[in-house]
């Protein structure tokens, strides 16, 4: 078997695959996170590998599994972006903070600053965001110093995961190219960049050593083995940001944007040759394949736009979302009169924006709340068209595009989507691309196709596809301009506001 190991957002997930690409099931087991303060968002490293240990137990011991084989390769994925303060064991010093933390805003701003002298940040377009790891770690030494010249390693959670599983503190390329400046050509920290922004001391907390995709760090530890129920010791294979390490899981990468919606969306891409952008992040060197360039937008807030409107906001029960769905799909598009915005949480691309938060307009005493959750999804879907939209002026070819994650759950924001958009998408059907992709990352590790390329080929998923509505289609055209335009109109009274609540 190939098992991949996914930390997600919500929740861990262990994935199984026989060595032809077979899925054999996964186990998805649920951790906690807290909101301390407004833009914050936090958990407990503990609490991952919790998870994973009761995820990968319990998967291991179906029959499936147990009359699979030995695990021949362990690959693993994670949000990126998520931060961990550890000591010299491992052990959290505080809480990690999250992606969708936004409280290193002002120290993103900052390292726009040094662009015209740091030509490195022109592949992250100009300046780090506030979700990366470079911003959190000046936050941290700025506002709690103790903790940070206490820590030994300031990683992303791919790392620390690696470390649990090995005990080496290796890193991911494709994290530290796209999240903390690695430069992926020379194979080297952005020493200049940290040193001028006070961070040269962060160094020695990052991983000691840096490896692509699809290389072997070494062996599972007897000790990671026990608790995850792995007979054996088998390889351990660098893996990558889960949404990013699912355009293995597409097949040919020409062409291809892969569109991981879930709690939030990321929408990656890979180009032969770089753009110039400003807009979206990247072109990074070497993150994914290291014969092409990464791309890289999304969505802060996406499918957790629609977890709080319906299940936060009306009180519908997740088991009776459906019917809620059923009714939203009922509903005129041009009849509504609402507009919303899915910037709860900032906006990741194409405005770069983390000051920005969520808003509705038109609402009456009249509006039901069917009407109110297809506006919502209606918001969602036009932050993946500005996404899209960013990526074709930057010339990123967009010849075919496929959604995965939560978005496959909900049938009414898999069309809405695709009539905003208005063009044919793919869906992945029945399956975890970025398990999948770790299946492809563990079988190059392991020797079982000459590299990532062939691998993609071999374990492609199932795909159907989705067509726009040409009408509602011509009705969104409108819908979409008042998003921008509300966007613009109300960016001065959000920015008043997150600044006046910072001050507090």
């Amino acid at each position: 078997m190939l098992l991949g190991l996914d930390l997600g957002t919500e929740g861990a997930r262990v994935g199984a695959f026989t060595t032809d690409g077979v899925a054999l099931g996964s186990v998805h087991r649920p951790y906690r996170t807290t909101f301390p303060r407004a833009g914050w968002a936090e958990q407990d490293p503990q609490d991952w590998w919790a998870s994973l240990v009761d995820a990968s137990r319990t998967l291991l011991a179906t029959p499936a599994c147990r009359a699979a084989g030995p695990v021949v390769a362990v690959a693993s994925a994670t949000t990126a972006s998520t931060v961990a303060v550890l000591d010299a064991d491992g052990v959290p010093l505080r809480p990690a903070i999250l992606w969708m933390d936004s409280r290193a805003s002002p120290q993103a701003d900052r390292t726009a600053t040094f662009a015209a002298e740091h030509p490195i940040l022109a592949w992250s377009g100009g300046s780090d965001a506030s979700e990366w790891l470079l911003p959190k770690a000046m936050w941290l030494k700025e506002h709690q110093p103790e903790t940070y010249d206490r820590a030994a390693r300031i990683v992303e959670a791919v790392d620390y995961l690696t470390f649990r599983l090995t005990g080496r503190w290796v890193g991911s390329q494709m994290n530290a190219v796209c999240k903390y400046n690695y430069d992926g050509l020379e194979g080297a920290f952005p020493t200049a960049l940290y040193a001028a922004l006070g961070m040269a001391d962060l160094v020695p907390k990052l991983p000691d050593e840096i490896l692509p995709v699809g290389s072997v760090v070494g062996a599972l530890t007897a000790t990671a083995a026990a608790e995850l129920g792995v007979v054996g010791e088998p390889p351990v294979c660098i893996g990558g940001i889960d949404a990013h390490v699912s355009l293995l899981a597409c097949g040919s990468p020409a062409g291809v944007v892969s569109l991981v919606s879930g709690t939030s969306s990321a929408i990656v891409a890979e180009v032969e040759d770089p753009v110039t952008t400003t807009e979206v992040w990247g072109p990074y060197p070497h993150a994914l394949r290291t014969s092409r360039w990464l791309v890289e937008g999304g969505q802060v807030t996406s499918g957790s736009v629609l977890k709080w409107t319906g299940e936060n906001l009306m009180g519908v029960a997740r088991e009776n979302l459906s019917t809620l769905v059923a009714g939203a799909a009922a509903v005129d598009p041009g009849a509504h009169g609402i507009r919303a915005l899915d910037t709860f949480m900032g906006n990741r691309t194409p405005y770069r924006d983390a000051r920005l938060r969520g808003a509705v307009v038109g609402l009456t005493l009249g509006t039901t709340r069917e009407e109110l959750y297809r506006a919502a999804i209606e918001a969602v879907a036009c932050g993946t068209r500005g996404v899209i939209d960013s990526f074709v002026r930057a010339g990123v070819a967009c010849d075919r595009l496929v959604f995965s994650g939560g978005i496959e759950k909900n049938p009414l924001w898999q069309q809405i989507s695709v009539d905003v958009l208005g063009r044919e998408a793919e869906i992945v059907a029945g399956d975890n691309l970025t398990l999948r992709a770790c299946a492809v990352v563990g079988a190059a590790g392991a020797g079982l196709v000459r590299d990532l390329d062939e691998g993609a080929a071999a374990y492609a998923p199932t795909t159907r596809t989705l067509t726009p509505d040409p009408a509602h289609h011509e009705v969104y055209r409108q819908t979409y301009d008042d998003y921008v335009g509300l966007l613009a109109a109300l960016t001065p009274i959000m920015h008043e506001s997150v600044d006046r609540l910072a001050r507090r």
